[in-house]
């Protein structure tokens, strides 16, 4: 959100609603009048209209006792019509052809009756429908205008002052970005123009507001329309597209902010409310890629979720999107007791209606998660919670030990006792031919997902994925603290490249996956290009509004020893599988480790680890793990997070 606009959206001097029961008068006289303009209008001002006048008020009564009833039946003295829109004007032909019906129905039933004299004219009550149609939607349309003409002071308010915006991108997330800022004179911010590479939009007028140019002409148009700032409004805008805008913006020193990426905005709005700063996420967005939504639907919606690690950024994210697919229940597993809070209120917030169910528990405690199971008995359970931090599991060899393998070892039993018919196990690139403890305790988690899949036949899978932007401990938080602190920003090596994905991106393609394993699989994301860590680093720079080199020293300390410069996603010689999706791969690979093997190599390593024998642990790993340099690990840098 840009800084300083929440308060303005919520002190918004709306004009007064005018009260519904005023509309349900002026109702009821336009009924009265509906009905005799239809008989005067059918029979002219004459001796056969004052003949059948009798028949008029008859129907004049029988339309007073149905339409407003008809017409509250369909929400028409429910709503707020200062913001009529055409969902609005469809609800109006609606109720006024219901109520038309209803009536006439009504007058055939008392002809028959002989309620009415000889000759009723049957065409009064198509005329009567059209004059309920254009003065039951004019009444409302007028308080529309009206709500309209009383901003007009208002509007001439917030525009003293106000900034100039131009709006990059004309579909329906720019128009109803441009429709806030008219109707919201307290943001200060007045629409000038739409940019757009849109050929058949350029030219063309949304919302008052002209489509002047494509992206290439974004200079002259800031020139013409005299910019002050421009808003990026194209939620699904690739990383490259957006990087152009900024680049031309900092040029000419026009400010810039933008809507977040379309995975961010999954089960949420498009407003001005979701504007904020462009972040280096933002700048490594990929084209959105669609998603199967029958097979997902089939996987979550309706279920029992459940998602361990819901505290941490990528559980939350994971319960922000299976909530989007309205499970029966999900439960929000974590150890610590804020995070899960923090959770829940996020998630309640944006999901009033979803039952919640926070669960306190150690992933380690065989029994509470034996009994969490049989208490909550998930359909489909999405396992993230793990120690990631690579340098600092290196000191804490015996708490990566536990938590990423016991703990997974814990979850995939209970969910094998008590019934789960999916699970999914988050995993890292850091798993393959590992380097470190971290991504070796990762390995050993995938085997054992994959062991219980095979002995069970249940779809039990892996996810694998590269580095994470906005994660927790990740590369960018780091960056950001050098350059507050004026720098230097540290890197390793100037070739030093990796994968990255944003936090929303990866859950998505994440939740795909779950609905496509047949068990024992292992996904890979389609990560992208690797990005170099130079590169990124620099661009961090230029989003704080200084220069690389210049304002903020960028130093290389030196690849250290068993570091990769470039990781894989999956191991050498193993052959990938295309899916379903674009963006997920599988992995075609043997475990070495299974079954009693599997089990006997566990329970010795928990024993290493409880009585803290760490160097005996990496032994045994660099024993069982494929591919492994661990013997080569370099003293642990704790401010590495690569």
């Amino acid at each position: 959100m840009v800084p300083g606009r929440e308060a303005h959206c919520c002190r918004v001097n709306a004009p007064v609603q005018i009260r519904n029961r005023f509309l349900l008068l002026a109702d009821l006289v336009l009924v009265v009048t509906a009905v005799l303009a239809s008989f005067a209008l059918r029979l002219d001002i004459g001796p056969a209209f004052t003949a059948l006048l009798p028949s008029a008020w008859v129907m004049v009564l029988l339309a007073l006792a149905i339409k407003p009833v008809v017409y509250y039946a369909f929400g028409l003295y429910r709503r707020y019509w200062l913001y009529a829109s055409i969902r609005e004007l469809r609800l109006i032909v609606a109720a006024t052809i219901t109520a038309s019906v209803a009536v006439a129905l009504a007058v055939l039933i008392a002809r028959a009756l002989g309620g009415f004299q000889p000759g009723f004219p049957r065409l009064v009550l198509g005329i009567d429908w059209l004059l309920s149609l254009f003065s039951v939607g004019g009444l409302r349309m007028a308080v529309r205008m009206l709500a309209e003409s009383g901003q007009i002071s208002q509007k001439a308010d917030g525009l003293v002052g106000a900034k100039r915006v131009v709006v990059v991108g004309a579909g329906s997330a720019g128009a109803l970005v441009v429709r806030e800022m008219q109707h919201n004179p307290q943001l200060h911010m007045t629409p000038v123009a739409f940019v757009d590479d849109d050929r058949d939009k350029k030219g063309m007028v949304i919302h008052g507001i002209p489509v002047a140019a494509g992206l290439r002409e974004l200079p002259n148009v800031f020139s013409r329309y005299r910019a002050h700032e421009v808003v990026i409004a194209i939620p699904t805008a690739p990383g490259p597209t957006v990087r152009r805008v900024i680049e031309i913006c900092r040029q000419y020193r026009i400010t810039f902010s933008t809507m977040p990426g379309i995975y961010e905005l999954i089960g949420g709005k498009v407003s001005v409310n979701r504007l904020r700063e462009v972040e280096i996420s933002d700048l490594l967005r990929r084209e959105p890629a669609d998603i199967d939504d029958e097979g997902v639907g089939r996987t979550l919606t309706g279920k029992r979720v459940l998602v361990t690690g819901a505290g941490g950024s990528i559980g939350l994210e994971l319960c922000r999107q299976i909530a989007h697919w309205r499970p029966v229940q999900l439960g929000l597993l974590g150890h610590g007791e804020n995070s899960v809070f923090e959770a829940m209120l996020d998630l309640t917030d944006d999901n009033p209606g979803l039952p919640l169910v926070p669960i306190i528990a150690d992933v380690r405690d065989v029994d509470r998660i034996g009994n969490v199971f049989d208490d909550f008995r998930p359909h489909v359970v999405f396992h993230a919670a793990a120690h990631k931090h690579v340098p600092m599991m290196e000191i804490n060899v015996e708490e990566a030990l536990t938590n990423n393998v016991l703990g997974t070892q814990s979850v995939v039993k209970a969910a094998l006792s008590y019934g789960t018919e999916r699970l999914v196990l988050i995993s890292t690139d850091k798993a393959v031919e590992p380097t470190s403890v971290m991504g070796a305790t990762k390995r050993l988690a995938e085997m054992i997902v994959n062991d219980a899949a095979v002995r069970s036949g249940r779809q039990f899978v892996t996810v694998r994925f590269g580095n994470v932007l906005g994660s927790r401990g990740s590369i960018v938080p780091l960056f950001k603290r050098q350059i507050a602190r004026g720098g230097p920003v540290t890197i390793t090596h100037p070739e030093m490249e990796r994968f990255f994905m944003t936090i929303p991106e990866a859950v998505h393609l994440v939740v795909q996956a779950a609905s496509m394993g047949e068990g024992g699989d292992v996904f890979v994301l389609r990560m992208g290009e690797p990005v170099r860590i130079l590169d990124l680093a620099e661009d961090i720079i230029r989003l704080s509004g200084l220069e690389p080199h210049k304002d903020i020293e960028i130093a290389f300390t030196g690849i250290r020893q068993g570091e990769k410069l470039s990781e894989t996603l999956w191991d050498e010689g193993l052959t990938l599988s295309p899916t379903d999706h674009p963006d997920v791969l599988r992995v075609e690979q043997d475990e070495p480790l299974s079954g009693e093997a599997l089990e006997a190599t566990i329970e010795e390593l928990v024993r290493l680890a409880r009585e803290g024998d760490a160097e005996a642990i990496v032994g045994l790993l660099s024993e069982r793990i494929p591919g492994n340099m661990l013997s080569q690990l370099p003293p642990p840098d704790m401010t590495a997070v690569l």
